[in-house]
């Protein structure tokens, strides 16, 4: 026979333990959960950051474009601005558009290149190299910024092959 007297206090320990340890097992599944949902979040943030810019960089090239001689593209070196230190700053002609854009020419002094690519050389045919920075911030208070650097090939005449 078991003397129950020596045990009556004995189930109520056990389950005391069993609840603690349930109760911890469960608070950090939860915070561990609470961190994957903030990390997934965060990256989406991200991909819908980097989509709107390249919406916005695409924009404004079919813009550009549809400039033909007017074309920002177009500007060689001694045409961009040299008070901002070489770097053309976009005004954003659409209000609502939270992107920053830079074009800097990337030839070296006023000489225009060859053109990158290209498998039968053309005579009188130079490149007007540019790169475009378009960046925008993110996130709680902008607090994350995401930036896309394009390169821009123009295909223009040379003027020293005409004279």
């Amino acid at each position: 026979m078991v003397n129950h007297s020596r045990q009556k206090g004995m189930v109520l320990i056990v389950s005391m333990v069993l609840i603690v340890a349930v109760t911890s097992i469960a608070v950090t599944l939860m915070s561990s959960s609470t961190i994957d949902i903030k990390i997934t979040n965060a990256a989406q943030e991200r991909e819908t950051a980097e989509a709107y810019l390249m919406g916005e960089v695409q924009r404004l090239v079919k813009n550009q474009k549809q400039m033909f001689g007017g074309s920002k593209f177009h500007l060689t070196n001694g045409q961009i601005d040299a008070n901002d230190g070489g770097v053309h700053k976009f005004d954003n002609e659409n209000q609502d558009s939270l992107v920053d854009y830079e074009l800097r020419n990337l030839n070296k002094g006023q000489l225009e290149v060859p053109c990158p690519r290209i498998y039968g050389y053309t005579e009188g045919v130079v490149c007007n190299m540019t790169e475009l920075t378009s960046s925008v911030e993110y996130g709680d208070q902008g607090r994350h910024k995401v930036t896309v650097v394009i390169g821009i090939g123009q295909e223009i005449q040379d003027v020293k092959a005409n004279q």
